[in-house]
């Protein structure tokens, strides 16, 4: 279903097997290694993958600006990888290289070494959570979350509930209305993430996300998708609500992880994108460390 290197093929729904069985190898740390974040992106990365000495490739032809790829994914030498897709983006012209490749891989692979050049992508650098930490919203640090969370409870008549096919389409419905009052489609990147939703909830059943429903007077105000992605952690994809709903936003972030995320040690909420509101929401709940990822080039 792959072919080798560099006979690189799109992305299709037949790799998911295989495609996911080595993310499974490999216990992945950040958030865009999961078949599931792969294809939700597809129409703004269209991404395309290759398998080179033991290792899965991933190549990214976004419409506009050069291809890169996300770093190999695989247990051999991914020094001599790395440098061959490094020089096979240089000879397709890129001036671009590996992005969103993990630290520990930087770090302990030595990718931050000659021939290779690292620079720090804070912008990318993955939220991560203690699990615990967002179900009990303890101690004076996430105290108001947890009133905001009780305020809502105590005012409004809801139900959790696990995504079904008999709800996806009012959550369509939700992520549209939410992209209205928005102006998304003045704003790329809320478009691409309309799109990236829209992909996900059509294809509820053959992705591998589980995704969790908040209704609020009966009917859907917030839901939130995510799944495993190693064995100690859950990462977030997806979380929306209606804005104007007082504590909404909190209240689906802790009953989702309660509900989903209970036996991980960890919850990846995934990057801000440099966005200073997102940062500053991130940063609220206070996370247990980031996972930073980084640009990988080869020496001039």
């Amino acid at each position: 279903m792959i072919p080798e290197f560099p006979g690189f093929t799109p992305l299709a729904m037949e790799q998911k097997d295989e495609v996911e069985a080595q993310f499974r190898g490999c216990h992945p740390v950040t958030s865009e290694l999961t078949f599931t974040n792969l294809w939700m992106w597809q129409n703004h990365y269209h991404f395309e993958v290759a398998r080179l000495g033991g290792f899965l490739c991933f190549l990214a032809r976004p419409p506009e600006g050069d291809p890169w790829c996300l770093p190999p994914v695989g247990d051999a030498d991914v020094r001599e990888t790395s440098r061959r897709l490094l020089q096979y983006l240089g000879e397709m012209g890129s001036n671009r290289g590996l992005e969103r490749v993990p630290e520990r891989l930087v770090k302990g692979q030595g990718l931050d070494q000659a021939p290779f050049v690292a620079q720090l992508d804070r912008d990318q650098s993955d939220y991560v959570y203690l699990s615990r930490d967002l179900i009990e919203l303890a101690g004076r640090d996430l105290h108001a979350k947890k009133n905001h969370v009780n305020r809502f409870k105590r005012t409004y008549r809801h139900e959790y509930r696990r995504l079904s096919a008999e709800l996806v389409e009012a959550c369509l419905a939700l992520e549209t209305a939410w992209c209205d009052l928005r102006h998304c489609w003045e704003t790329p990147s809320l478009a691409s993430e309309e799109v990236a939703i829209h992909e996900a909830l059509h294809h509820f059943g053959e992705l591998s996300y589980v995704g969790g429903v908040v209704l609020v007077e009966g009917k859907v105000g917030a839901f939130a998708l995510g799944e495993a992605l190693n064995p100690d952690t859950f990462v977030c994809h997806v979380e929306k609500a209606n804005p104007d709903i007082d504590g909404l936003y909190a209240a689906v972030n802790q009953m989702f992880c309660e509900a989903e995320a209970a036996r991980f040690t960890y919850v990846n909420r995934e990057q801000d994108l440099g966005v200073p509101g997102l940062r500053k929401a991130k940063e609220s709940y206070q996370p247990q460390h980031l996972e930073h990822k980084y640009r990988v080039t080869l020496a001039s």
